[in-house]
């Protein structure tokens, strides 16, 4: 497991090896709040390669964003990431201050 601090992350994706594998997640970690309405860059930005999902735990703060397909989860003090090598299933977990 990972440890990051952060106060928000994106997640999101890129296409893998080939076409028709798994996809990559991208962890975009930044020191404000909701960096797409600012075009930040981030701070850290961590990849994982082939990965079925993510899914998040005990997460309260999180966005969806339709125009782009991510994520964005704000407030956050620290964020933990797991990544299972056997299910290739990523999860977040951490702490926010709402």
């Amino acid at each position: 497991m990972e440890q990051f601090k952060a106060k928000s992350i994106v997640v999101s994706r890129k296409p893998g090896k080939d076409k028709d594998g798994l996809w990559t997640a991208v962890m975009a970690l930044f020191e404000e709040n909701n960096p797409h309405l600012k075009a930040k860059v981030p701070v850290k930005s961590v990849e994982y390669e082939d990965v079925i999902k993510v899914r998040l735990h005990d997460l309260a703060n999180v966005s969806f964003y339709l125009m782009g397909n991510d994520l964005v989860i704000n407030n956050l003090v620290n964020l933990n990431v797991h990544f299972d090598e056997n299910t290739r299933i990523i999860t977040l977990s951490g702490e926010q201050e709402l």
